[in-house]
C-alpha cells in the first residue's frame, strides 16, 4: 500500500512539472506569434514603399520563426505525453531519452497546421497592398476560403457531448488524428473502449489516455476561432442592416 502511495506521489509530482514547464512554453509561444504579427504589419509598410527585397528577408525571418514555434510546440507535447504514460519502475526513468525519443516522434508528423496558418496570413497581407480582391498566384477559390477564413481545427464540435469546440470547459486533443475534444467524455469514452478509434466518423485514430492532451496551441486555435465566429456574426449583422435599408 506504501508503494502505490509513494509511486501515486512521484507520478502527480511529474505532472506538476509537466504543467509548469508547458505553461512555461505556452508563454514562448505567444511570444512568438507577437513576433509574427509585427513583423507582418512591417511587411506590409514595407510593401506600400515597394521595398521588396526587405520583404522577402522578413518572410524568411518569419520563415525560421515557425520553425521554432513547431518545435516548441512538439516539446510541450512530448513533456504532456512522457508525464501522462509515466509510470514509475525499479530502474530510475531516464526522462531525457523520453522525452527526446518522444519528440523526434512528433517532429517527423506532417507539420502544425498553425505555422502553414501563421505563413498564409503573412502572405496575403503582403499580397493584398498591390492586389486586394485578387487570389494569390496558384490559388483558386476553394484555396482562399480554407486558408482566409478557418481556424486550424480538424472538428467544429466534441463528437461525443455535441458541444461546440468553443463551449467545451476542457478540451482536449489526439495526438494521434488531432481531433478535439471535451476531456472527461472522450477519457470516459477511452475507459469503455480500450481499443477503440476516434468516436469522429470515419477516422481510424487510436486513442490512448496519453495521447489525448490540452497541447499548447489549442486554447490559441480555439480563442482563433471564437475571434472568427465573432467576425462572422458581426459580417451577417451588417448584411442584415444593408438587405433592410434597400428594401426601405
Amino acid at each position: 500500500m506504501a508503494s502505490a502511495s509513494s509511486s501515486d506521489g512521484v507520478a502527480g509530482r511529474i505532472q506538476n512539472a509537466s504543467l509548469v514547464l508547458v505553461s512555461d512554453n505556452s508563454s514562448t509561444l505567444a511570444d512568438i506569434r507577437k513576433a509574427v504579427a509585427m513583423m507582418k504589419n512591417i511587411a506590409v509598410q514595407l510593401e506600400k514603399e515597394n521595398q521588396t527585397d526587405k520583404v522577402k528577408d522578413l518572410e524568411n525571418s518569419v520563415a525560421e520563426l515557425l520553425d521554432l514555434y513547431s518545435d516548441c510546440n512538439h516539446r510541450s507535447s512530448a513533456i504532456q505525453s512522457v508525464a501522462n504514460g509515466y509510470q514509475p519502475g525499479e530502474q530510475l526513468t531516464d526522462f531525457k531519452k523520453l522525452l527526446d525519443d518522444e519528440f523526434t516522434k512528433l517532429k517527423a508528423t506532417p507539420s502544425v497546421p498553425q505555422n502553414e496558418h501563421l505563413m498564409r496570413q503573412f502572405r496575403e497581407a503582403v499580397w493584398n497592398v498591390h492586389h486586394a480582391g485578387e487570389p494569390m498566384p496558384g490559388d483558386d477559390e476553394e484555396d482562399i476560403v480554407m486558408t482566409s477564413t478557418q481556424c486550424p481545427l480538424l472538428n467544429m464540435t466534441c463528437p461525443l457531448s455535441g458541444k461546440p469546440v468553443t463551449e467545451l470547459a476542457d478540451p482536449v486533443r489526439s495526438m494521434d488524428c488531432r481531433h478535439v475534444y471535451e476531456k472527461a467524455v472522450i477519457l470516459h469514452y477511452i475507459v469503455n473502449n480500450p481499443n477503440g478509434n476516434c468516436p469522429v466518423a470515419g477516422c481510424r485514430g487510436k486513442l490512448q489516455n496519453s495521447k489525448v492532451i490540452c497541447d499548447a496551441m489549442l486554447k490559441f486555435e480555439i480563442e482563433e476561432m471564437r475571434s472568427l465566429n465573432k467576425q462572422s456574426n458581426r459580417a451577417e449583422v451588417i448584411e442584415d442592416f444593408t438587405e433592410d435599408l434597400d428594401e426601405d
